[in-house]
Protein backbone atom coordinates (compact mmCIF):
# COMPACT_ATOMS: atom_id res chain seq x y z
CA UNK A 1 0.00 0.00 0.00
CA UNK A 2 1.04 3.43 -0.81
CA UNK A 3 2.01 5.65 1.69
CA UNK A 4 -0.06 8.25 1.02
CA UNK A 5 -3.16 6.19 1.28
CA UNK A 6 -1.85 5.05 4.36
CA UNK A 7 -2.04 8.65 5.84
CA UNK A 8 -5.84 8.65 4.46
CA UNK A 9 -6.79 5.44 6.02
CA UNK A 10 -4.99 6.20 9.57
CA UNK A 11 -6.49 10.05 9.41
CA UNK A 12 -10.05 8.50 9.05
CA UNK A 13 -9.97 5.91 11.29
CA UNK A 14 -8.53 8.60 13.99
CA UNK A 15 -11.32 10.59 13.33
CA UNK A 16 -14.03 7.90 13.05
CA UNK A 17 -13.08 6.19 16.31
CA UNK A 18 -10.87 8.24 18.52
CA UNK A 19 -6.86 7.59 19.71
CA UNK A 20 -6.45 4.12 18.20
CA UNK A 21 -3.26 1.80 18.70
CA UNK A 22 0.23 1.24 16.69
CA UNK A 23 -1.44 -2.38 16.95
CA UNK A 24 -4.64 -1.73 15.51
CA UNK A 25 -3.80 0.58 12.87
CA UNK A 26 -1.37 -2.20 12.07
CA UNK A 27 -3.91 -4.84 11.69
CA UNK A 28 -5.97 -2.52 9.52
CA UNK A 29 -3.40 -1.58 6.75
CA UNK A 30 -1.82 -4.72 7.29
CA UNK A 31 1.88 -3.54 7.82
CA UNK A 32 4.00 -3.57 10.60
CA UNK A 33 3.93 -1.26 14.09
CA UNK A 34 7.63 -0.38 12.82
CA UNK A 35 5.90 1.15 9.66
CA UNK A 36 2.79 2.36 11.64
CA UNK A 37 5.26 4.30 13.89
CA UNK A 38 6.91 6.29 11.04
CA UNK A 39 3.88 7.21 9.31
CA UNK A 40 2.38 8.76 12.69
CA UNK A 41 5.44 10.42 13.42
CA UNK A 42 5.46 11.89 9.66
CA UNK A 43 1.49 13.31 10.14
CA UNK A 44 2.18 14.32 13.93
CA UNK A 45 5.40 16.16 12.21
CA UNK A 46 2.48 18.32 9.84
CA UNK A 47 0.32 18.58 12.64
CA UNK A 48 -2.20 16.62 11.86
CA UNK A 49 -2.30 14.23 14.82
CA UNK A 50 -1.05 13.67 18.82
CA UNK A 51 0.84 10.75 19.61
CA UNK A 52 -0.44 9.71 22.64
CA UNK A 53 0.25 6.24 24.62
CA UNK A 54 0.39 3.24 22.25
CA UNK A 55 -1.09 4.94 19.61
CA UNK A 56 -2.46 8.64 18.38
CA UNK A 57 -5.07 10.73 17.95
CA UNK A 58 -6.61 13.17 15.66
CA UNK A 59 -6.13 16.71 16.29
CA UNK A 60 -9.60 18.54 16.64
CA UNK A 61 -8.07 21.38 15.45
CA UNK A 62 -8.25 20.07 11.72
CA UNK A 63 -11.92 20.66 11.79
CA UNK A 64 -11.83 24.67 12.27
CA UNK A 65 -15.72 26.02 12.07
CA UNK A 66 -16.38 27.42 9.22
CA UNK A 67 -16.72 30.89 10.66
CA UNK A 68 -13.85 30.79 12.28
CA UNK A 69 -11.97 30.08 9.45
CA UNK A 70 -13.66 32.98 7.64
CA UNK A 71 -12.07 35.47 10.24
CA UNK A 72 -8.50 35.08 9.65
CA UNK A 73 -6.51 36.67 6.75
CA UNK A 74 -9.67 38.04 5.32
CA UNK A 75 -7.84 40.93 3.89
CA UNK A 76 -5.02 38.56 1.83
CA UNK A 77 -8.33 36.51 0.24
CA UNK A 78 -10.37 38.61 -0.50
CA UNK A 79 -7.63 40.57 -2.56
CA UNK A 80 -7.36 36.73 -4.11
CA UNK A 81 -11.04 36.53 -4.62
CA UNK A 82 -11.62 40.22 -6.38
CA UNK A 83 -9.36 38.94 -9.03
CA UNK A 84 -10.67 36.10 -9.62
CA UNK A 85 -14.18 37.81 -9.79
CA UNK A 86 -12.48 39.60 -12.70
CA UNK A 87 -11.92 36.15 -15.23
CA UNK A 88 -15.48 35.91 -15.01
CA UNK A 89 -17.55 36.76 -17.87
CA UNK A 90 -21.10 37.16 -18.72
CA UNK A 91 -23.18 33.63 -19.93
CA UNK A 92 -20.14 32.14 -18.01
CA UNK A 93 -20.78 28.22 -16.35
CA UNK A 94 -19.17 27.87 -13.14
CA UNK A 95 -18.37 25.51 -10.22
CA UNK A 96 -17.70 27.26 -6.78
CA UNK A 97 -15.70 25.21 -4.76
CA UNK A 98 -16.36 24.63 -0.30
CA UNK A 99 -13.76 27.03 1.05
CA UNK A 100 -13.78 30.40 2.54
CA UNK A 101 -11.51 32.12 -0.26
CA UNK A 102 -14.63 30.24 -2.76
CA UNK A 103 -16.95 32.14 -0.76
CA UNK A 104 -15.51 35.47 -0.97
CA UNK A 105 -15.59 35.11 -4.78
CA UNK A 106 -19.59 34.43 -5.03
CA UNK A 107 -19.87 37.91 -2.99
CA UNK A 108 -18.05 39.48 -6.13
CA UNK A 109 -20.22 37.47 -8.55
CA UNK A 110 -22.92 39.28 -7.14
CA UNK A 111 -25.38 41.01 -10.26
CA UNK A 112 -23.34 38.53 -12.97
CA UNK A 113 -25.32 37.12 -15.57
CA UNK A 114 -23.60 33.61 -14.86
CA UNK A 115 -24.36 29.95 -13.80
CA UNK A 116 -22.67 28.89 -10.61
CA UNK A 117 -22.88 25.17 -9.53
CA UNK A 118 -21.75 24.37 -5.51
CA UNK A 119 -21.77 22.49 -2.80
CA UNK A 120 -20.64 24.99 -0.96
CA UNK A 121 -23.35 26.47 1.34
CA UNK A 122 -22.26 29.42 2.28
CA UNK A 123 -21.92 30.42 -1.49
CA UNK A 124 -25.31 29.34 -1.89
CA UNK A 125 -26.68 31.30 1.33
CA UNK A 126 -24.34 34.51 -0.75
CA UNK A 127 -25.78 33.91 -4.15
CA UNK A 128 -29.32 33.02 -3.42
CA UNK A 129 -30.81 36.82 -3.29
CA UNK A 130 -29.52 37.28 -6.38
CA UNK A 131 -31.83 36.70 -9.91
CA UNK A 132 -29.69 37.57 -12.04
CA UNK A 133 -27.92 34.20 -11.11
CA UNK A 134 -28.59 30.56 -12.00
CA UNK A 135 -27.61 28.91 -9.25
CA UNK A 136 -27.60 24.87 -8.84
CA UNK A 137 -27.18 23.46 -5.03
CA UNK A 138 -25.38 19.80 -5.75
CA UNK A 139 -26.60 16.96 -3.05
CA UNK A 140 -24.86 15.16 -0.51
CA UNK A 141 -24.14 14.67 2.95
CA UNK A 142 -24.13 18.24 4.70
CA UNK A 143 -20.90 18.92 6.82
CA UNK A 144 -22.40 21.75 9.07
CA UNK A 145 -19.80 22.59 10.86
CA UNK A 146 -17.46 23.46 7.34
CA UNK A 147 -21.07 24.46 5.48
CA UNK A 148 -20.29 22.00 2.54
CA UNK A 149 -21.55 19.05 0.94
CA UNK A 150 -19.86 15.71 0.24
CA UNK A 151 -20.37 12.20 -0.73
CA UNK A 152 -21.08 9.94 -3.27
CA UNK A 153 -24.26 11.84 -4.07
CA UNK A 154 -21.90 15.10 -4.62
CA UNK A 155 -19.93 13.51 -6.86
CA UNK A 156 -22.48 11.86 -9.03
CA UNK A 157 -23.81 15.35 -9.34
CA UNK A 158 -20.70 16.63 -10.40
CA UNK A 159 -20.56 14.21 -13.01
CA UNK A 160 -23.54 14.87 -15.02
CA UNK A 161 -22.62 18.52 -15.30
CA UNK A 162 -20.14 20.51 -17.07
CA UNK A 163 -18.51 23.67 -16.29
CA UNK A 164 -16.14 26.47 -18.10
CA UNK A 165 -14.30 26.89 -15.11
CA UNK A 166 -13.70 25.32 -11.33
CA UNK A 167 -12.92 27.97 -8.92
CA UNK A 168 -11.00 25.64 -6.56
CA UNK A 169 -9.83 26.33 -3.00
CA UNK A 170 -7.30 24.58 -1.11
CA UNK A 171 -5.71 23.34 2.53
CA UNK A 172 -2.48 23.63 1.24
CA UNK A 173 0.21 23.71 -1.83
CA UNK A 174 3.14 21.60 -1.43
CA UNK A 175 6.30 22.99 -2.95
CA UNK A 176 6.55 20.37 -5.97
CA UNK A 177 3.22 21.73 -6.93
CA UNK A 178 1.08 19.59 -5.22
CA UNK A 179 -2.26 20.61 -4.14
CA UNK A 180 -3.25 18.77 -0.76
CA UNK A 181 -5.74 18.98 1.67
CA UNK A 182 -6.71 17.96 5.75
CA UNK A 183 -9.78 16.30 4.98
CA UNK A 184 -10.03 12.92 3.20
CA UNK A 185 -13.83 12.91 2.52
CA UNK A 186 -13.15 16.81 0.26
CA UNK A 187 -10.76 15.06 -1.75
CA UNK A 188 -13.14 12.72 -3.93
CA UNK A 189 -15.55 15.95 -5.02
CA UNK A 190 -12.83 18.11 -5.55
CA UNK A 191 -11.82 15.61 -8.26
CA UNK A 192 -14.48 15.17 -9.92
CA UNK A 193 -14.93 18.58 -9.88
CA UNK A 194 -11.70 19.34 -12.04
CA UNK A 195 -12.73 16.46 -14.59
CA UNK A 196 -15.99 18.34 -15.03
CA UNK A 197 -14.50 21.45 -15.71
CA UNK A 198 -12.86 23.29 -19.06
CA UNK A 199 -10.41 24.81 -17.09
CA UNK A 200 -9.20 25.09 -13.12
CA UNK A 201 -8.60 27.75 -11.43
CA UNK A 202 -6.80 27.45 -8.02
CA UNK A 203 -7.34 30.44 -5.35
CA UNK A 204 -5.41 30.57 -2.60
CA UNK A 205 -3.96 33.30 -0.51
CA UNK A 206 -0.18 33.17 0.48
CA UNK A 207 -0.58 31.19 4.22
CA UNK A 208 -1.30 28.07 1.90
CA UNK A 209 2.38 28.00 0.47
CA UNK A 210 2.79 25.28 1.73
CA UNK A 211 -0.11 25.46 3.62
CA UNK A 212 -1.29 21.97 5.15
CA UNK A 213 -3.01 18.84 4.50
CA UNK A 214 -1.81 15.02 3.87
CA UNK A 215 -4.65 13.80 1.11
CA UNK A 216 -3.68 14.67 -2.37
CA UNK A 217 -5.83 16.24 -4.33
CA UNK A 218 -4.05 16.68 -7.76
CA UNK A 219 -1.08 17.29 -9.16
CA UNK A 220 -0.25 21.03 -11.26
CA UNK A 221 -0.34 19.51 -14.63
CA UNK A 222 -4.14 19.29 -13.23
CA UNK A 223 -4.30 23.20 -12.94
CA UNK A 224 -4.93 25.94 -15.76
CA UNK A 225 -4.08 29.00 -13.25
CA UNK A 226 -3.23 29.74 -9.86
CA UNK A 227 -4.24 33.27 -8.29
CA UNK A 228 -2.44 34.57 -4.71
CA UNK A 229 -0.89 37.06 -3.24
CA UNK A 230 2.22 38.61 -3.38
CA UNK A 231 4.87 37.37 -1.05
CA UNK A 232 3.45 33.25 -1.92
CA UNK A 233 6.60 31.03 -1.51
CA UNK A 234 8.45 31.88 -4.84
CA UNK A 235 10.16 28.24 -5.26
CA UNK A 236 6.51 26.48 -5.09
CA UNK A 237 5.28 29.40 -8.10
CA UNK A 238 8.29 28.71 -9.92
CA UNK A 239 7.94 25.18 -10.07
CA UNK A 240 3.92 25.84 -10.70
CA UNK A 241 5.32 27.99 -13.79
CA UNK A 242 7.62 25.70 -15.40
CA UNK A 243 4.51 22.88 -14.60
CA UNK A 244 3.04 25.37 -17.22
CA UNK A 245 0.51 27.00 -14.70
CA UNK A 246 -0.40 30.49 -15.12
CA UNK A 247 0.01 32.45 -11.88
CA UNK A 248 -1.40 35.73 -11.01
CA UNK A 249 0.20 37.28 -7.75
CA UNK A 250 -1.46 40.01 -6.62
Amino acid sequence: MLAQRRYELIMQTLRSEGPVSVGVLADRLGVSPATVRRDLTRLERLELLTRVRGGAAARTALEEPFAEVATMGQEARDAVAARAAELVQDGDVLLLDIGTTVHRLAAHLRGRSITVMTANLAVYEELVPDPEIELILLGGVVRRNYRSLVGFLTEDSVRQLRAGRFFMGTSGVSPDGTIVDTTAVEVPVRRAMIASADQVILVADRSKFPGSGYATVCGPEALDTVITNEGADPGTLATLNESGVEVIAV
